[in-house]
């Protein structure tokens, strides 16, 4: 199911009181909700929304957004919110279900040609998607203002990624291949577009001729899954193993800790230009 929002009238006038006589002046309007189905999505939903917009993230920190399963509770967020943001294409198929069962507005920022989902790893066109979403709230000014921010870190990748001594990464599932695609590189991944999936004994052979042949020094682990099939491949091709974050949540941790979408980006770029010896 996809569901473009032109406009969301009842986001556009957050925090407005009821107005009213005697007690009905006490009332307040109720603040809206949106519902993100993921971390990225959650993040950019906060920085548009207009101030006092209540930001649900249906996949807890830490967690992985391909394993989400709703609870009723987490059904009656999606029914009930006034707004739902998620990337469709299968990517949460429990939080689909939820969507095609609602009455209110809902936003697929995966477009219906695309087949990869992980549009939030290429900063150009996650731009578009925060675009889509700033009309949605009718708040076009603070989306432009996270657009530049994402427009700053496509130039910075641009620029870093620009004469490397190799251009091949490896990496543990298939998460990559949009921003691979965007600078000139090449993923070369483990494993399939969800991180559960497990290569058999004969293609982790493969696997490990195909990274011997790439020359690329690191396999990289995410660091919200088991590192043990790049552990693995690692030690049988005989290089090292780093890490670099798909960005599909984040854990308590590196919330508290201050890691943004932005700054995990930015620690994604130095990884990069590490294995690629990039000059």
């Amino acid at each position: 199911m996809r569901t473009v929002v032109v406009a969301v009238s009842a986001l556009a006038v957050a925090g407005i009181a009821a107005a009213g006589c005697g007690g009905a002046s006490d009332q307040k309007a109720e603040a809206p909700t949106i519902v993100a189905g993921f971390y990225p999505l959650a993040w950019v939903a906060e920085q548009v929304a207009a101030p006092g917009t209540h930001v649900v993230n249906l996949t807890p920190a830490g967690a992985e957004p391909h394993d989400l399963e709703l609870s009723p509770s987490d059904v009656r967020k999606v029914s009930d919110a006034d707004l739902v943001v998620y990337v469709g294409g299968g990517f949460q198929p429990a939080l689909e279900d939820a969507v095609a069962q609602r009455d209110g507005p809902s936003l697929d920022v995966l477009r219906p040609e695309e087949s990869d989902p992980h549009i939030w790893l290429d900063p150009v066109r996650f731009s578009q998607a925060i675009h889509d979403l700033g009309q949605a709230l009718g708040r076009p000014a603070a989306a432009r203002k996270l657009e530049q921010t994402l427009a700053e870190i496509d130039t910075l990748y641009g620029r870093a990624l620009r004469g490397c001594a190799r251009t091949t990464f490896v990496t543990t599932h298939a998460a990559f291949s949009r921003l691979a695609k965007r600078y000139g590189l090449t993923q070369l991944s483990l494993a399939g577009r969800t991180p559960e999936a497990e290569p058999g004994p004969k293609e982790i052979e493969r696997l490990v001729a195909a990274v011997k042949t790439s020359g690329a020094p690191v396999v990289f682990a995410e660091p919200l899954v088991a590192k043990d099939l790049a552990a693995t491949v690692a030690r049988e091709a005989d290089v090292d193993v780093s890490f670099l974050d798909p960005l599909e949540g984040l854990s308590s941790e590196r919330l508290d800790a201050g890691d943004d979408y932005a700054s995990v980006m930015l620690d994604n770029l130095k990884a990069l230009t590490k294995a690629l010896e990039c000059r």
